[in-house]
């Protein structure tokens, strides 16, 4: 690692499917922030080895990629699918699968895009926060989210595509249990299973973060635009930092509706 370059370290759980999204993920992350060498701890249950050289080779001067397989992780009565793995919630344990060291990470989505620097995000101050993150929910859908997960009042229900996460106030402070026992009690309620449970359980102590700035995505560019002349497709490649394509409309299919795929087709150019 060059000694000049800023530190970060992100974390990725996913399972080998979204191994090339991930591939894509990193090369804007590296493009975009040229002045930082990035530890890239990957938390999985199955990707073999033999899998990890093309993201290495993404990677390649500029960080380097750190498996670390996910042992015992008591998720086996959890509510999974074809779209939402165990993998998912593999996020809400980094703390007890990484090492002691660290004391705080970046967690991204494998199916988002870098637009810009992200190290004043990385480096912004904690405080007595778990997490950082970005809600998309309206007032009506927040209502009902407090409602179905019984949240305190006035708590973001999030989007975990885009977390920093504090290990250190974690690895103090977070109890497993309430986990698995959240999950038991309300497994046939869970929607979005990961954002759902670190919505409930940690709501009061998420630093809200600027959508637009760091979880711009399609339906919130859609939603806005119209009634907002100045959130142009201009305006969020210069001042959206992350672009996340998260539901169902991925830019690597067809069937794409949208315009914000333009970012993601140029980053698939430039690797």
């Amino acid at each position: 690692m060059a000694e000049n370059k800023k530190k970060i370290n992100i974390l990725v759980t996913l399972d080998e499917h979204y191994l090339p999204q991930l591939n894509v993920m990193l090369s804007t992350l590296v493009r975009y922030n040229p002045d930082c060498f990035f530890d890239v701890y990957l938390l999985h249950s199955s990707i073999p080895e033999q899998a990890f050289p093309q993201t290495e080779a993404v990677l390649g001067s500029a960080g380097r990629l750190i498996p670390v397989k996910a042992v015992d992780a008591g998720l086996e009565n959890a509510p999974t699918t074809s779209r939402y793995p165990e993998e998912m919630y593999y996020r809400i344990f980094a703390s007890r699968y990484l090492p002691e060291s660290l004391d705080r990470i970046l967690y991204l989505d494998p199916d988002l895009v870098v637009n810009g620097s992200i190290a004043s995000l990385y480096q912004m101050d904690m405080q007595d926060y778990y997490f950082a993150a970005a809600s998309h929910t309206g007032a009506l859908l927040q209502k009902i989210n407090t409602l179905r997960l019984d949240m305190e009042d006035n708590s973001p229900y999030i989007n975990s595509g885009v977390m920093l996460m504090n290990l250190a106030l974690l690895r103090k402070e977070q109890d497993f249990q309430d986990v698995f026992d959240f999950i038991e009690k309300r497994k046939n309620l869970l929607m979005l299973p990961d954002q759902d449970i670190i919505s409930a359980l940690y709501g009061s102590r998420i630093y809200a973060l600027d959508p637009f700035r760091y979880n711009m995505t399609e339906r919130l560019y859609q939603l806005h635009a119209p009634f907002e002349k100045s959130l142009t497709l201009d305006w969020i490649r210069k001042n959206a930092i992350i672009i996340h394509y998260c539901g169902r409309n991925k830019p690597w299919k067809d069937n794409y509706f949208g315009q914000l795929d333009v970012f993601y087709r140029e980053a698939v150019e430039r690797m």
